[in-house]
């Protein structure tokens, strides 16, 4: 994709990363101080909405990302095909990087809702002797999630790919389908939020100040 800034500035790929963290960065004040307020006027409820709810946000805004990626992944293929340039791999295909920013945005938004929630959720809905083992169990998720991550790559990677066969993640990204697999993500995101919800619904918190 076209990376550049100005005429002679070009952005690293990698750098957009970053926008991850940027998105935490500058959500977390705006949350504080304007989504805050306004949903304590809304529910009444002290932190404006509960822990469960955040968490379920987070996740939202999640599928949200993958639907986007994908969306903006099959634009881009379209616009290769257009131009030419599905064998030309190292060409830039004419398509503005910052089509990518959105994506990266809303994962740090989801991440504020949604590691923040979850964090205070292990660290409070347990038992007090047993507070250190919750943080223990909120920090596993990163790990059994990028071990799912992985498992999840190498199953469609063996089952798109073959002898002559470009497969989603194919080398020349622009026979590859990456949208394909953003659209896998979205839907995975889709049933794990309606599990999420089935569950949540019917949890009673520890502690009455969660509400």
């Amino acid at each position: 994709m076209d990376r550049h800034i100005t005429s002679s500035l070009r952005i690293p790929a990698a750098s957009f990363q970053s926008f991850v963290s940027v998105g935490v960065v500058v959500f977390i004040p705006i949350y504080d101080r304007v989504v805050v307020p306004i949903a304590r006027s809304i529910t009444g409820k002290p932190a404006g909405i509960t822990m469960l709810q955040r968490i379920g946000t987070g996740i939202t805004l999640s599928f949200l990302a993958m639907v986007i990626a994908a969306s903006v992944e099959r634009e881009r293929l379209k616009i290769a095909v257009k131009y030419g340039l599905v064998d030309l791999p190292n060409e830039t295909v004419p398509m503005s990087v910052w089509w990518l920013l959105p994506q990266y945005l809303l994962f740090g938004i989801a991440d504020v809702f949604t590691l923040i929630g979850l964090q205070e959720f292990f660290y409070d809905q347990v038992p007090n002797e047993l507070r250190s083992i919750g943080l223990a169990l909120y920090l596993s998720i990163f790990g059994i999630g990028s071990f799912l991550s992985s498992f999840l790559i190498s199953v469609v990677e063996k089952a798109t790919s073959g002898p002559g066969q470009d497969g989603w993640f194919s080398d020349n990204l622009n026979r590859a389908h990456l949208d394909y697999f953003y659209w896998l993500l979205a839907g995975l995101s889709a049933v794990a939020l309606a599990a999420y919800f089935y569950f949540a619904k019917s949890y009673i918190y520890n502690r009455r100040n969660c509400l």
